[in-house]
């Protein structure tokens, strides 16, 4: 898509009169002082999550035990406020878990491995912890990881190559676990030709939204994986560690949880206790344990925001503000040394830039203290995701102009190249 912006200020604030979406940043908790640029990894509070908050806290003090007597059915009620999000049926999404506890019960549920059939696919490039509950299960189930686990290797250490990862389908894969969208790169692949992929070849496939739900826009009833998976603390504004989500394709509903608990038991009978688990066949039959009611109360308030506006305008606002800081870098930042390492077209990039220089760890750090909140990838990356809620067009000027100033002033030379941060 064609763009057309110009490079001074007075453009930048231009273009927040123009924001349909400039006045939800009252709805958000910024700092004075501060550009807030991390939002793919923990998104702002907003008032309303904190409201939801409140009242839920109320509700513990007035009514004790007696809330749990519709609280009991709060994750099926929050996976149908977020089901529009990726356009799923509502009882095919469920607030529960998380991303890797959520990851573990669905490969407990579908990878049932047979003589012909036993390998999990994976890339190598996606976010660790997937990896790690991959490795678990194939363990679990008495495989070697050097067997069971195929991984199909990316050509350039930066972005998948979806062709390959289809060659790679093979007639001894039987589960394939994939992200949306690659947290360092901003890949955005292709989940409709990768599930269809899959399924003509009878393999289950599942994928990890972390890096994707509330950015972009996400059609299931189009897609039909069988699984996924995602956090509701980047982009969703959930809350640190707030309760993730869950997605079972209506068609799995009557497998039985390959982790089975009591708060996936049928809702009539679940309080009767009984020995023999009887499953709730839609997705909130994949709960296990009690749900963590505080870490879901603020993710009822954000999910309200989304309700409102919509997840069509909020990716365009997202592409448009992310287009935007990349011509920024290409005007102003090059000469500098800096680059950025996701594609340019809309189609195949998520919500976040993936910012690149030889000292960008140091970059981060004076970055931080002069006001500006990012966050830093090995080896070389600074992730910069202007929010299409919270973050305005002036503000994205700024932080170009932050960038340049700590090469000019060469500010990062005080910081340590040691790594000692979590961001």
């Amino acid at each position: 898509m064609e763009r057309s912006f110009k490079n001074d200020l007075a453009f930048a604030k231009k273009l927040d009169q123009q924001d349909e979406l400039h006045k939800y940043r009252e709805a958000f908790y910024l700092q004075p002082g501060e550009i807030y640029m991390d939002g793919n990894s923990l998104g702002l509070a907003s008032k309303a999550a904190v409201i939801e908050l409140e009242a839920m806290i109320e509700r513990w003090k007035k009514e004790g035990v007696r809330a749990w007597n519709d609280l009991y059915l709060y994750g099926e009620k929050l996976g149908k406020m977020m089901s529009p999000l990726i356009n799923a049926l509502p009882d095919e999404v469920v607030v529960t878990g998380s991303t890797t506890s959520n990851i573990h019960s669905a490969l407990a549920t579908f990878y049932q491995p047979t003589n012909e059939r036993y390998k999990i696919l994976v890339d190598d490039l996606n976010f660790p912890t997937d990896r790690y509950a991959v490795d678990s299960i194939v363990t679990l189930k008495g495989y070697q990881v050097s067997d069971a686990v195929k991984v199909a290797k990316s050509p350039d250490g930066e972005f998948i190559d979806e062709q390959a990862m289809i060659e790679a389908m093979t007639e001894d894969v039987a589960l394939v676990l994939l992200p949306a969208v690659l947290y360092r790169s901003a890949q955005l692949i292709d989940m409709k030709r990768l599930a269809k992929a899959a399924h003509e070849r009878g393999i289950i496939i599942g994928f990890d939204l972390c890096h994707a739900i509330g950015a972009v826009e996400i059609d299931f009833q189009a897609i039909q994986p069988d699984f996924a998976v995602w956090c509701t603390y980047k982009y969703l504004n959930g809350g640190l560690g707030s309760t993730a989500g869950l997605y079972i394709n209506k068609q799995h509903f009557g497998h039985t949880p390959g982790l089975a608990g009591w708060f996936g038991n049928r809702n009539t009978t679940q309080f009767q206790l009984k020995q023999t688990f009887e499953h709730q066949e839609d997705a909130s039959g994949w709960q296990s344990g009690s749900p963590a009611i505080f870490s879901m109360a603020t993710l009822e308030g954000s999910l309200k925001i989304f309700e409102e506006v919509g997840m069509k305008k909020i990716r365009a606002v997202s592409l448009e503000k992310t287009a935007y800081l990349m011509y920024l870098i290409d005007e102003k930042l090059t000469h500098y040394g800096y680059s950025y390492g996701n594609k340019r077209e809309d189609s195949v990039r998520g919500g976040h830039v993936c910012l690149q220089h030889q000292e960008a760890y140091r970059i981060a750090a004076a970055l931080r203290d002069l006001g500006v909140i990012p966050d830093f990838r090995e080896p070389n990356v600074i992730r910069l995701a202007p929010i299409a809620l919270y973050t305005s067009y002036e503000e994205i000027y700024q932080v170009v102009e932050v960038l340049a100033k700590i090469i000019q002033e060469k500010n990062y030379e005080k910081y340590s190249a040691i790594r000692s941060a979590v961001v």
